[in-house]
């Protein structure tokens, strides 16, 4: 993709500002603070699990044997790894992500797929090539409109027609932290002109999450069926099948 050099400038000074942002969380972030002993990450990780399983069922995607996937942001491959228990082959599977350090953690855990450290807006792989493309909490750390639009088209480049991406994002913006903005339905929308989107809210609030959990389970998932305390989209974004 040919990116004018205006957009470029911009675009290499918002890819600097994430990559310090990711190095800014590494040293302020406390140990621990996602790790699975914690309930409520257990909690977030298994109601995001049943979310993706039950729409990936009804899109007829689901097994993923012999799917081709790529997962954008792909972090230390926690998602590649839930792929292959849900029928992926590592040879089969792709990530890219800006964080160097993460994507080696990701090759030590999936021999034999094609990791690699990079900027989203230039993915190294040929046109039309996968079945699925995810992206989980990348898009709401890029502030700048035309990095969004640059990295979306890419995802529509390299999948294949009738292909879905799987979209899990957060609608809100975080009081606390500048550094992330969320989007909702209609810039979703926006970013893949001329596909199917479908979008359902999910996720119970973090806030209320963090309180409820460590005291019942059962009560946070109650409390999460009501929709305005949802904070995230999910979405399956299904590119024209010609």
């Amino acid at each position: 993709m040919n990116v004018p050099s205006s957009q470029v400038d911009l675009g290499a000074a918002e890819i600097a500002r994430i990559r310090s942002e990711y190095q800014r969380r590494r040293l302020e972030i406390p140990p621990g603070l996602y790790s699975w002993d914690r309930p409520v990450n257990q909690f977030f990780h298994c109601q995001t699990y049943r979310a993706c399983l039950e729409a990936l069922v009804r899109e007829g995607v689901f097994p993923l044997d012999g799917k081709s996937i790529a997962d954008i942001g792909c972090g230390a491959g926690t998602w590649l790894v839930e792929f292959v228990q849900w029928g992926a082959h590592p040879r089969e599977l792709c990530g890219i992500d800006l964080d160097e350090s993460r994507v080696k953690q990701a090759r030590e855990r999936l021999v034999g797929a094609d990791l690699c450290a990079g900027d989203a807006r230039q993915l190294p792989w040929r046109d039309s090539l996968f079945d699925l493309i995810t992206q989980f909490t990348l898009f709401t750390s890029i502030l700048d409109r035309s990095v969004k639009k640059n990295i979306a088209a890419e995802m529509l480049r390299v999948l294949k027609p009738g292909g879905i991406i799987l979209w899990y994002d957060f609608r809100y913006n975080n009081p606390r932290n500048p550094n992330v903005r969320g989007i909702e339905a209609a810039e979703i929308r926006s970013l893949f002109p001329g596909c199917s989107v479908k979008l359902r809210r999910v996720t119970l609030a973090p806030p209320v999450a963090r309180a409820v959990v460590p005291v019942s389970w059962i009560l946070a998932l109650a409390v999460e069926k009501l929709p305005f305390l949802r904070t995230h989209y999910l979405g399956i974004i299904r590119k024209p099948a010609g």
